[in-house]
This record gives structure tokens, sequence and C-alpha cells, in this order.
């Protein structure tokens, strides 16, 4: 499966569709609950990660929230 993740193609081997939060676990991000995840231009509600699939040629990016001041 190929995808694009944060703007860079990758290819996820012998894998033909993840779940969000599947994919939040391969990237081994350190806090999921502070990352939205927008699939296909569109936010993806956090208690649906484990249903919502990504598949082949889908566009993922990861908004990392930050405090400022």
């Amino acid at each position: 499966m190929e995808i694009r993740l944060n703007g860079e193609s990758r290819f996820i081997d012998q894998i033909t569709k993840m779940s969000v939060a599947g994919l939040l676990e391969m990237e081994q991000v350190a806090s999921p609950e502070m990352v939205a995840v927008q699939l296909n231009g569109e936010i993806v509600d956090r208690g649906t990660y484990h249903n919502t699939m990504i598949v082949d040629r889908n566009e993922v990016d990861f908004l990392y929230f930050m405090a400022g001041g």
C-alpha cells in the first residue's frame, strides 16, 4: 500500500488497509492523544480511530497541537 503521510510518499509492505490507530502505533507516535488526524482532507473523530481504515493512495496528516503564548 502506498499513502502520503504528512506530504511524503510512504510504502507499507504487504498491507492493503490499516486503521488510523494502527498507523499511529506503527509510526510510534509518543502522545497520540495530542495528535489530530486528517484523512483525505477531513479530520477523523478520535473515537473512530480503530474503525477508520486507510487504504492505498490515501493522504494522511498528523496535526500536532502546541502550546504557545
